[in-house]
């Protein structure tokens, strides 16, 4: 499978590259648990980005590329449900696009607000609601390093939606595995500077062969991650896609303490920015059954 990218590809990311480049200069430390950017998210919105799903000539890949990338930046937008499941929705359905399991509705959830639209997928299709503030309680000390809100009642009379649950969940665990990807591309980008910057026993930590061990694996898996995400977008397979958020879920675990204990004692306050993106690696090993249940829905995709 070739998955070299496009001159459309090359031109979108460029352009994202350019958008953003102010915001990833922004000072950032004791910046909170999460840094969701308002500003962003319309600049975003109204230049296209977040609807290149809708496209057919770009499609999945592109949209999860465009994922991958806005998750390396330290605020954070709700991009990869937007662009990744909205297109099999419809463009008429307000952002931000709060994704829930059925059964599950209980738990925070990311970028939940008033005015949001609410998708709960589960064994009996799909449905969607527009959130009110009366069904949202926000969750401002939450640490997710997302802006979390906790549903507090669900109506009856949702909008039913003809697609399939299985095409959702299959998008959801791309995005998931998309936008784990970018978090851990720049979780990695920020330990390696610092350890290269400090200092220990006259030499920089970088040179400690152990620690170069470590991050090495790191860079394997973010790599990792990335490309099976990208392999699952462009075949929509449910196999490649739980395969592809398993490996992002698990690569989430195995890498962020490492990445927070080479910081040392700086690793565990809010003094570096590091947080704003483990944080949300973090939030993201539980989604949908964390990697118990993509090994299952693997195996189910696989021999089911």
């Amino acid at each position: 499978m070739d998955l070299s990218l496009t001159d459309d590809q090359v031109a979108i990311l460029d352009a994202i590259d350019t958008l953003t480049r102010p915001y990833a200069g922004a000072s950032l430390h004791e910046a909170g648990f999460a840094l969701p950017d308002a500003q962003l998210n319309r600049e975003l919105a109204e230049g296209g980005f977040l609807d290149i799903g809708f496209d057919p000539d770009l499609g999945a890949v592109s949209a999860a590329l465009v994922v991958e990338r806005l998750a390396r930046l330290p605020q954070t937008v709700e991009a990869a449900a937007s662009a990744l499941i909205r297109p099999l929705l419809g463009d008429d359905l307000p952002r931000p696009l709060c994704l829930v399991e059925d059964g599950r509705t209980t738990r925070p959830i990311r970028f939940l607000c008033e005015g949001a639209t609410v998708l709960i997928v589960g064994r009996s299709g799909v449905s969607t609601f527009t959130a009110t503030a009366e069904q949202v309680r926000p969750e401002p000390e939450a640490l997710y390093g997302y802006p979390m809100a906790t549903l507090i009642a669900t109506p009856a009379d949702r909008i039913s939606h003809a697609v399939s649950a299985e095409d959702i969940l299959t998008r959801w665990r791309i995005a998931l595995a998309a936008e784990a990807a970018g978090l851990l591309a720049a979780a990695l980008d920020s330990t390696v500077a610092h350890v290269t910057d400090r200092q220990q026993f006259g030499r920089p930590l970088a040179t400690f062969q152990a620690l170069r061990h470590r991050l090495a694996e790191a860079q394997v898996r973010a790599n990792g991650v990335r490309w099976l995400a990208l392999k699952a977008a462009a075949t929509l397979d449910p196999a490649d896609a739980a395969l592809a958020a398993l490996h992002a879920q698990e690569s989430a675990r195995a890498t962020v303490y490492d990445f927070h204990q080479f910081f040392g004692a700086m690793g565990v306050t809010l003094e570096h920015p590091l947080h704003l993106w483990t944080y949300r690696l973090k939030a993201l090993i539980s989604d949908l059954g964390g990697r118990g249940g993509q090994a299952l829905a693997a195996a189910d995709a696989l021999w089911g």
